[in-house]
């Protein structure tokens, strides 16, 4: 398989969520390579907030041929996150029951939902252990919720960037992102193109968690002749990440994957996250990075310490929390180190 192929799968019955409502899901999956038929060989990406199931896109410098992930030698599956908008159900997708899209009547999904429905493809595709499962933040969460669930699913977890709680403070970000959308006058309206302005602000916000101090001095930084009052290379910049993400994504899907992301929560009901960390059989991987001001490295050290076994992997990047999606040789040395000998 030379290239990467796409899929869908629906689910026969419908899928019930942790709120309690019930929706027909489909989700939109890539492959990329030969997958053996119980799994074996087959490694599994989990997205962060705003990626797409095709991974070669957004992580070229980790998968492809040549690369750390090699699609000669295993089989790459990466899903589309319910509720997003690269081809699984979400938003935009037609409501059944009404024959109109869904908008702001799409439900709220959780991590644990999120998990339950990437089990059930790999129960449909016939994957019984998979040999790893792999995502940064919110990948990482949901990479980390399937291991808890099903801890004999996975040969090897690696965990970027992530954690096992939504912080207080990951959470006050994604709450002001959603404010920056509810204030947009266009929210209220049933329209696809609603709370685009709004999105603008809340991709804005959010790279300022996703970035360092260090990065932001180093590419953005006026020249000594700038005018005294602007414009600015940072304002700029930031009015330019808000605008490129409305020409892909849309306002109810952004919002919805906020709350995704806060959801999260391994304890809740196991006895705690302790508990529920103690759980994981998988060989275990957790990368954090110096810099990263939304998922901090304290984070990462905690599942490293509470997690079986699991080794520790520390990048130092002015990246910030983006390191784990550019710091590409990085990452590959550890999962060389972490994997050794290969298998």
């Amino acid at each position: 398989m030379s290239e990467p192929t796409e899929h869908e799968f629906r689910f026969r019955e419908p899928f019930v969520l942790d709120g309690g409502e019930r929706i027909r899901l489909t989700l939109r999956y890539s492959v990329w390579g030969e997958p053996a038929p119980d799994g074996a060989n087959v490694v599994w990406v989990c997205h962060a907030l705003t990626g797409s199931p095709r991974v070669e896109q957004w992580w070229p410098g980790l998968v492809g041929p040549g690369r750390f992930y090699d699609p000669a030698r295993y089989a790459i599956v990466c899903v589309n996150v319910p509720g997003s908008c690269y081809g699984s159900t979400g938003p935009l997708s037609i409501d059944e029951e009404t024959g109109s899209p869904y908008l702001h009547r799409f439900p709220v999904f959780t991590a644990r939902d999120v998990a339950r429905a990437f089990e059930g493809l790999a129960q449909a595709l016939g994957f019984a252990q998979l040999h790893t499962v792999i995502g940064g933040s919110m990948g990482g969460q949901h990479a980390l919720e399937w291991a808890v669930q099903n801890p004999s699913k996975m040969k090897h977890l690696v965990l970027l960037c992530s954690n096992a709680v939504q912080s207080p403070w990951a959470i006050a970000f994604d709450a002001a992102q959603r404010q920056a959308i509810e204030l947009d006058p266009t929210w209220n309206a049933d329209s696809p193109d609603a709370g685009l302005a709004g999105m603008q602000v809340a991709r804005s916000i959010a790279m300022l968690s996703y970035r360092a101090y260090a990065n932001y001095t180093e590419r953005q930084l006026d020249p000594a002749d700038r005018p005294l009052l602007g414009p600015y290379r940072a304002e700029s910049y930031q009015r330019y990440q808000g605008l490129k993400l409305t020409q892909r994504f849309n306002a109810y899907t952004y919002y919805r994957m906020t709350q995704l992301l806060d959801s999260h929560d391994v304890g809740q009901g196991r006895g705690g996250v302790e508990a529920a960390l103690s759980s994981v059989r998988a060989k275990s991987l957790v990368v954090g990075v110096e810099q990263d001001l939304l998922f901090p490295l304290p984070e990462q050290r905690y599942l490293a310490q509470q997690i079986p076994g699991a080794q520790l992997a520390v990048i130092d990047s002015p990246y910030g929390h983006d390191a784990f999606l550019v710091e590409f040789e990085a990452v590959a040395a550890h999962l060389r180190s972490f994997y050794s000998p290969i298998t």
